[in-house]
């Protein structure tokens, strides 16, 4: 299972870049990350090498942080991944509420990082159809 940082900041000029900056003074590796904003604030959803360190760090800087529970699965880079994951989970009534990529270093494959309800549930459903669950 995969811990995923959510912070909520401002939609100001320069956020991103210090959030970027804590999270590289604390030697923390970015491995995926999508943003969703509005006029005023947005949320970061990002998966990290250390992510209780990040969430202290960005909380001492003054950051609201959430650690949560997301499912990582290794797909082959081919057209129709993302659709068969989401067909096999469909078929098993499990709901998706968002999906981003990463990429395993190791093997050069795309990791679909995803969050619904019930991640145990949802990792031994994927795994028992076949696919790589990290």
């Amino acid at each position: 299972m995969m811990k995923q940082l959510s912070l909520f900041a401002q939609n100001n000029k320069g956020t991103l870049q210090d959030i970027t900056g804590i999270l590289k003074n604390e030697q923390i590796n970015i491995l995926g990350s999508v943003t969703n904003d509005s006029a005023e604030y947005g949320i970061i959803r990002m998966v990290v090498s250390a992510p209780e360190k990040a969430a202290l760090a960005l909380e001492n800087a003054g950051y609201l942080c959430r650690l949560t529970d997301v499912t990582g699965v290794e797909v082959a880079d081919e057209v129709g991944n993302l659709h068969n994951l989401l067909l096999a989970l469909s078929e098993s009534n499990i709901n998706v509420d968002y999906v981003y990529l990463s990429f395993n270093r190791d093997s050069g494959k795309p990791i679909l990082i995803f969050h619904t309800e019930d991640t145990y549930e949802v990792e031994a459903c994927l795994a028992a159809k076949g696919f790589t669950v990290v």
